[in-house]
């Protein structure tokens, strides 16, 4: 029986999870995509450890039970979002754009 021989460079160690904890700074918007789809958007604001300086962070909800709960939340309240950093491409009037977002798998008040 041969043994198969793994190098460093066939295992796969990626990893694309985040872990938030912030303020939501606005009401989220529900918007129907071309396609149909449907997705909640929101934004969180998460304060720096060095308590100098926040970060804003855009999150986008596209499962119906992410969807409900994100359109229940209000300004100002603390929430958890547990996701991954996804980056969106689509078509603009001057050509094909982009931006980051964290696609929230889960979401909880705190």
């Amino acid at each position: 029986m041969t043994k198969k021989v793994t190098s460093a460079v066939d295992v796969d160690n990626s990893l694309n999870e985040v872990l938030l904890r912030g303020r939501v700074s606005g009401e989220p918007v529900e918007k129907e995509l071309p396609s149909g789809d449907m997705v909640v958007e929101f934004r969180i604001v998460v304060p720096r450890k060095s308590r100098v300086g926040v970060d804003t962070l855009d999150i986008a909800a596209w499962t119906s039970k992410t969807r409900r709960t994100g359109l229940t939340l209000k300004s100002e309240e603390w929430v958890e979002v547990n996701g991954a950093v996804r980056r969106r491409f689509w078509q603009a009037p001057n050509g094909l754009a982009s931006r980051w977002q964290i696609e929230a798998s889960a979401i909880s008040r705190i």
